[in-house]
């Protein structure tokens, strides 16, 4: 029995290699007699769909003739192969449905090799336009059914080239994955359809997703085409509106010789590697020139001496790749770093899978009709050492389900779906079995204008002829040493424009990603701002740190945003404003304190001086400072210290109004007061005798009080009515000021001139009598009190105009201080001295002996003679006597006039100067009042 079973399968491997020589001998006729006419797998049928696939990955020109010839397809593609076997299936299945049964018709299919090749492609779609023109020929009763719709191409490059040539006769092409942007004209495209999206919603998927993990700064590999072109143009525009910028851009080329082909690869290789910033890479590229790009990364890294993990990127993988899992060949994702796909959506392989099964089962029986899968029959059963032929056909069904995208799954099921029904609906009010009764164009018509379902959902073509699934999102991971491509981690939907999660281990899966930076410079952290060069990439800057009162709340910003600088402020570098506080000169600060308790003092050491005046009112001291002006004067000072207290606290409106005025006011009693005194003295001391007498008749003292005050509440009152002051709050730059308003600075200034007036004045009239008796002599207290106070208002006034801030109203408060003490210290402490601890010198004897020194230096000299001394010497004593009988100064002057004449031998007095003499010291008196 063992035996029979050898001697069984001895005989089936003899029958396999017998096949397989004749298949191989086909082929090698088929290719030095090649005829592109014959399709590589056909299929009969009423109504009949044609096929264009990458079968082959090129073609092999070794005949250099100028002929035109067909060239030889070299490797055959598994992948390709197995997209044909889906479209068989889908016609197969959709044969099989109520659809067409019930019309009573069936699909059938002629499925052409572009052979990756623009040249072969274009030669594919002249059969399919041969075989729809032959109906309507001579010999139209040799002719097939027509093909009324294309299925293809894969590649952009060759569905542009076909289209064109397919809208001459407006045969509809419906491709399954060629995505350019172009194809969407339907002014250049009219028959072209797709059951994808176009790739200017990959682009913008891919940005979205460069956008949500914080990069800016990629690179782009393409291949050299319209496919390549305009996705890199479409994501040029997308990434530089999101703030993206392209590194670099690597263009291999799409044909052309291998050596082409090395050099850009080794190229692209060498700028990756030049630009480490760039940690993440967008491809738009064929899988077989990425898995170029990954050897010659690995044998440059291995030329430098560097470790393989330096090539590390994330790659954004396109779908012409994302799901071809060979380009890494001996590589690993170690290697690669980590691969990001965008595919189109999946959808219920069950389908295809059974159709793999029973292939399988049939075996090298499957392949009747399709050359396609008798030449990868005959390659696999070459590496078939046993010769089981169940063995190959598994191996032959393996290899097809390693190559299978399940995306292309869905696309193509979906073209013939749509075709299907579009063809049904036009044949249920014709007779579609008759060669020419159903024109391609009306096929066309109604795949746009219809509706059409495919895998319990409905779908329709948009106005460009396309049907927007959205993508799948994968990231590729190692499981058991092998890369799985199928980890579906998220959703895009183009209609929204936003990512959904597939399952929960979604996230964890996209937040590794967060860990790479891809950046030209890094982020600017809150309260600075990007400041680019000229000449540079928008992404390519420096960090600039806000300059005050402008802030930046976010990272990346463009520019500083500003406070408002009314209520807000910030420092240098500020992510936030602060708001600005309200100051104003507190009863807390210490500086307030310390002025206040001079202003206290001040008014405390005016009373005390007051109470002293009133009780030592009878004495010379007090009579000869004033008497009750010295106590209006004391009084004015008080309500001055007042004034300067309104200074410190919140300003109110009132408080505003009143403190100036009335330090104003105030000040100028003051003043006022001692002019008149300084009047007095002068009118007393330095003016003629003749003159004495009628300035005395008019000199009142307060009258000229009332006069000079009556003119300051003149300027007052109309400061307070045409221009009053008022409170206001002034933004500094970190605080807000709560200040009073002089509301008029001229009022203000004439004001202070007025009284600077006065004080000049009693300066003048101070001076003037500064060589008084010694001991009365109050000109130079008062010279140097009003000398300290115009000082110190011309030192305030610049201070006052060029500066400002919480302290101005102490400036202020501290010059009537000044002007306070001034007065207090040099016209009352000093009376105050003499009153208290020089009790002698306050007598009326002592001011009149002082008083009588002052006269004999002052009169004009004696000429003294000892012939005519006691006549005269009598003449002036007499004269004394009675001028001063009744007074106290007799006893202390009398003595010293006795013995300045003792010599009568040179004593000689003229009349003329005992007359001057006599009558000043009368008219001291008056004066004086003592």
């Amino acid at each position: 029995m063992r035996e029979g079973r050898v001697g069984e399968g001895t005989s089936m491997a003899w029958v396999t290699a017998v096949i397989c020589l004749c298949v191989t001998l086909f082929l090698g006729k088929g290719a030095s007699e090649n005829d592109t006419k014959a399709p590589g797998a056909t299929a009969r049928g009423h109504v009949i769909m044609g096929g264009m696939f990458p079968i082959h990955r090129g073609v092999e020109n070794t005949d250099h003739s100028f002929a035109p010839q067909p060239q030889t397809c070299v490797r055959l593609s598994v992948g390709a192969l197995a997209l044909s076997l889906i479209m068989i299936n889908a016609i197969e299945v959709m044969n099989r449905s109520p659809l067409l049964t019930d019309l009573n018709i069936t699909l059938g299919y002629r499925i052409q090799d572009s052979c990756s090749d623009v040249s072969t492609g274009l030669r594919a779609a002249a059969d399919f336009i041969e075989q729809a023109k032959c109906v309507t020929g001579d010999n139209s009763s040799k002719c097939d059914q027509p093909v009324v719709t294309i299925l293809g191409a894969s590649f952009s490059e060759m569905s542009i080239v076909v289209a064109r040539q397919l809208a001459l006769h407006m045969i509809p092409q419906i491709s399954y994955s060629s995505t350019a942007v172009i194809l969407s004209d339907k002014h250049r495209f009219p028959s072209f359809l797709r059951t994808v999206p176009n790739d200017e919603h990959q682009t913008a998927a891919m940005v979205r997703l460069i956008s949500l993990h914080g990069w800016n700064w990629v690179g782009m590999v393409i291949s050299d085409g319209h496919y390549g072109r305009s996705a890199l143009e479409h994501f040029a525009i997308q990434a530089s509106e999101n703030g993206i910028c392209i590194a670099f851009r690597a263009i291999l080329p799409y044909t052309g010789t291998d050596e082409d082909l090395d050099s850009a690869v080794r190229q692209a290789a060498q700028t990756i590697l030049q630009n480490p910033k760039a940690q993440v890479i967008v491809s738009y590229t064929k899988s077989t020139h990425m898995a170029d790009l990954y050897q010659e990364l690995r044998n440059e890294m291995m030329r430098k001496g560097q470790r393989v993990e330096l090539m590390r990127r994330v790659w954004l993988a396109s779908d012409s790749w994302s799901t071809s899992a060979s380009v890494q060949k001996d590589l690993t994702l170690e290697d690669i770093g980590q691969v990001v796909g965008f595919n189109f959506r999946t959808g219920n392989t069950a389908s295809f899978n059974e159709y793999l099964d029973r292939l399988e089962a049939t075996g090298y029986n499957s392949t009747q009709n399709n050359t396609f899968l008798e030449e990868l029959f005959m390659l696999m059963n070459e590496s078939n050492v046993s010769g089981n032929t169940d063995l190959l056909a598994s191996e032959v069904v393996q290899a097809i389900k390693g190559k299978i995208n399940p995306a292309t799954i869905l696309s193509v099921e979906l073209a013939v779906a749509a075709t299907a029904q579009a063809i049904a609906s036009v044949c249920r009010n014709r007779d579609c079995k008759t060669p020419g009764n159903l024109q391609p164009w009306e096929v066309l018509e109604t795949l746009r204008l219809h509706e059409f379902e495919g895998q319990g959902k409905t779908y329709t073509f948009d106005s460009q002829g396309d049907i927007n699934q959205g993508y799948d999102v994968t990231i590729w991971r190692s499981l058991e040493g092998k890369i799985n491509i199928h980890d579906i981690v998220a959703e895009w939907d183009s209609q929204t424009n936003n990512f959904t999660l597939t399952n929960s281990n979604s996230s964890g899966r996209l937040q590794d990603l967060q860990h790479v930076i891809s950046k030209c410079s890094n982020s600017c952290i809150p309260g600075e701002f990007k400041k680019t060069s000229e000449g540079q990439h928008t992404c390519c800057y420096e960090c600039i740190n806000c300059t005050e009162n402008y802030y930046s709340n976010d990272t990346d910003t463009d520019e500083c945003m500003s406070c408002d600088r009314n209520t807000e402020w910030s420092p240098r570098g500020s992510a936030i404003c602060f708001p600005k506080t309200l100051t104003f000169f507190k009863w807390q600060d210490r500086f307030a304190v310390c002025l206040l308790a001079f202003s206290v003092l001040g008014i405390l050491l005016v009373l005390m001086v007051s109470a002293l005046f009133i009780h030592k009112r009878d004495t010379p001291v007090v009579r000869a400072a004033g008497g009750p002006l010295s106590q209006v004067i004391l009084y004015s000072l008080v309500v001055s210290y007042i004034s300067a207290v309104l200074f410190v606290g919140k300003p109110s409106s009132l408080q505003c109004k009143a403190r100036q005025v009335l330090f104003g006011i105030s000040f100028t009693v003051c003043v006022s007061c001692i002019l008149v005194k300084s009047l007095k003295i002068l009118l007393a001391f330095q003016l003629n005798i003749d003159m004495q007498g009628a300035l005395q008749k008019v000199y009142q003292s307060y009258l000229i009080v009332l006069a000079c005050v009556a003119l300051q509440v003149t300027i007052c009152i109309c400061w307070l009515v045409l221009k009053r002051p008022y409170k206001e709050i002034i933004s500094l730059p970190q605080t807000l000021l709560e200040d009073c308003h002089e509301g008029s600075y001229l009022a203000f200034g004439v004001m202070l001139a007025y009284i600077a007036l006065l004080a000049f004045v009693c300066f003048i009239c101070a001076f003037v009598g500064r060589k008084l008796p010694q001991r009365y002599n109050e000109a130079k207290f008062i010279t140097f009190s009003m000398l300290l106070y115009l000082i110190s208002w011309l030192i305030f006034v610049p201070i006052y105009i060029t500066t400002s801030g919480m302290y101005l109203p102490a400036v202020e408060m501290v010059v009537i201080l000044i002007s306070n003490y001034g007065i207090l210290g040099c016209h009352f402490l000093p009376k105050c001295y003499i009153i208290l601890f020089r009790k002698a010198q306050n007598t009326t004897s002592a001011f009149r002996k002082k008083l009588y020194e002052y006269n004999v230096k002052s009169t004009d000299s004696f000429s003294v003679s000892g012939s005519s001394v006691s006549e005269k010497q009598l003449d002036i004593q007499q004269s004394v006597r009675h001028s001063s009988s009744s007074s106290p100064i007799e006893d202390d002057v009398k003595p010293a006039v006795e013995k300045n004449y003792s010599n009568r031998d040179s004593f000689e007095v003229s009349y003329r100067g005992k007359n001057k003499f006599i009558n000043r010291y009368n008219s001291h008196r008056r004066s004086l009042s003592f």
